[in-house]
């Protein structure tokens, strides 16, 4: 897929990861549409950014925890754009709770913002892309699919359907529409942990180094622009940390 004058919609791309790989796609010719939850000063911000580029942005508002509002959102990119050639679903809960204190609302709130909205966002996207013969969707997973976080029990599962979601979206949106994920290790720790923390994590990875956000933006804009014949993969990019 030739990605200028494409449209691609990153949710989650006011901070971090989502930032880096909406960023990246409008400096390959792509429009991109920013989705963001509460943080729309930011989501503002990266739409200037990308302006300022010369590229095209939008911002969209949308709680992820609600069909119907990820009903709107696509709606939204559509009406806004007049199409959608891309979906990364980046959007993530990520939070540290012992097995006895979760709750059925962080339950609810993990399984609902990391594995039913890329399903709904996909279902809604997924019929767009295949009205128009092509399309790429690339979800961002983690290692701990595969070797479970502790302390982190509803995104270790949430993660770990995010892949079998993967294999089975390349499954039902062939041939039209690539599905492909990204299985990422430390690339942006938490705000919240300190610097030893981070250092033991580093020291755990096979290149002794820890990911960027650039990292996952150039493995994203792999699965959309350097091959078409890719489907159902889960790409590690974790810095050798599941072998570690």
């Amino acid at each position: 897929m030739n990605l200028k004058g494409k449209v691609a919609l990153v949710t989650g791309a006011s901070r971090r990861v989502g930032r880096a790989i909406a960023i990246k796609f409008a400096g390959h010719g792509a429009s991109v549409a920013v989705h963001y939850r509460s943080s729309q000063a930011e989501a503002d911000a990266v739409v200037a950014e990308i302006a300022g580029m010369r590229g095209k942005a939008r911002a969209f508002g949308a709680n992820l925890e609600n069909v119907a509002e990820i009903e709107k959102l696509i709606a939204g990119v559509l009406d806004a754009f007049g199409r959608i050639d891309i979906l990364v679903n980046s959007a993530s809960v990520f939070a540290r709770k012992p097995l006895r204190q979760i709750t059925e609302r962080d339950w609810d709130a993990t399984l609902d913002t990391n594995l039913k909205a890329p399903f709904f966002l996909s279902k809604f996207a997924g019929a767009a892309m295949r009205r128009n013969g092509a399309g790429k969707i690339v979800n961002l997973g983690d290692w701990a699919a595969t070797r479970p976080y502790k302390d982190y029990l509803p995104y270790s599962v949430s993660k770990s359907g995010l892949i079998g979601l993967t294999r089975a979206l390349a499954k039902e949106l062939a041939p039209e529409v690539q599905v492909n994920c990204i299985a990422l290790g430390m690339v942006a720790p938490p705000e919240e942990y300190s610097k030893r923390e981070v250092e033991r994590l580093v020291s755990r990875t096979l290149t002794k180094t820890m990911g960027s956000p650039e990292d996952v933006a150039r493995a994203v804009i792999f699965f959309c622009e350097a091959t078409d014949f890719a489907t159902g993969a889960t790409l590690a990019l974790d810095g050798g940390r599941l072998l570690g």
